[in-house]
């Protein structure tokens, strides 16, 4: 598990969030966003969602810059 601090805080569910969680991604994982996005942007936000535990929507929200963090943290699990 990795937790990843925002630049910019985000709202979920009535919530201010200052940092994000992401667990290690599985097979599954990959499957499950495949099956359900064509659009490489949308299988994208789908996993880290799912890794996250929060709705693709939050991720939406998310800075540029956050987002990078996301992905990073993403590519750290896979090398």
């Amino acid at each position: 598990m990795s937790e990843i601090k925002l630049a910019t805080p985000i709202e979920v569910d009535g919530v201010t969030v200052k940092a994000l969680s992401m667990r290690e991604p599985r097979v599954r994982d990959m499957l499950a966003a495949e099956k359900a996005h064509s659009d490489p942007a949308q299988k994208e936000i789908a996993m880290f969602a799912t890794l996250c535990e929060v709705a693709p929507s939050a991720l939406e929200e998310l800075t540029m810059k956050d987002y990078a963090k996301v992905q990073q943290v993403y590519s750290g699990f896979l090398s």
